[in-house]
């Protein structure tokens, strides 16, 4: 069965590289900002490289916030991937305060690396706290490689923490809740590890759309 995601094309992240890194996970894939050729697709991917408000500001601007919002009630899985992750958040602390998708519960606050180098740039093992569709094959630890100033400020026992990782202090690195999931990390820099997980949410996907039919 063949899955096709939509890559969220709203400006900003790596949309070349993480489109080749699907395609390597066995997505076909749409990179569009397109609203009807998003609602032809089996899953969301949400990239993002930047600052919070700024990409919060061209999902706004572009309809894309909705139909977002509008695809994950519906159901369909959806991926947020660093920036993309903490959009998927209530709101963020990061140079003011700024509201998010509100897909997930909580907010985007500094990273507290206890003294240690901003922002946090390589790699970093995840551990996972509790069982997920995104980490199924994956090994205990798994190493990601990160880069960001600013994590998800919620509990690490919540059930929606995922996968945590440790710089100066621990901090949720994957997240998920029903069919909307998130990573901190950059998955289509993460080598081997990275396409599996991606190859995951793919499966996730593959369920759904079964399911569906």
């Amino acid at each position: 069965m063949t899955v096709t995601l939509g890559l969220v094309d709203y400006g900003m992240g790596n949309r070349r590289s993480m489109e080749k890194s699907l395609e390597r996970a066995g997505a076909t894939v749409v990179l569009t900002g397109d609203h009807d050729a998003l609602r032809a697709t089996d899953g969301l991917v949400v990239p993002g490289v930047g600052a919070f408000a700024r990409a919060m500001e061209a999902l706004d601007a572009t309809g894309l916030t909705e139909l977002i919002r509008e695809r994950a009630d519906e159901g369909v899985p959806v991926l947020g991937a660093c920036l993309g992750m903490q959009l998927l958040f209530e709101r963020s602390a990061e140079f003011g305060a700024h509201e998010g998708l509100g897909l997930l519960p909580g907010e985007v606050v500094p990273l507290d690396t206890r003294g240690l180098k901003v922002p946090h740039i390589g790699w970093n093992n995840v551990r996972w706290s509790q069982p997920s569709a995104l980490s199924e094959g994956l090994p205990d630890p798994a190493p990601f490689y990160h880069v960001h100033s600013f994590v998800p400020g919620i509990p690490l026992d919540s059930e929606i923490a995922l996968g945590i990782s440790d710089y100066g202090s621990e901090f949720a690195s994957v997240v998920g809740r029903g069919n909307v999931f998130g990573t901190q990390f950059h998955p289509e820099k993460s080598s081997r590890d990275g396409i599996a997980l991606l190859a995951n949410f793919v499966r996730v996907c593959t369920s759904v759309e079964a399911t569906a039919a």
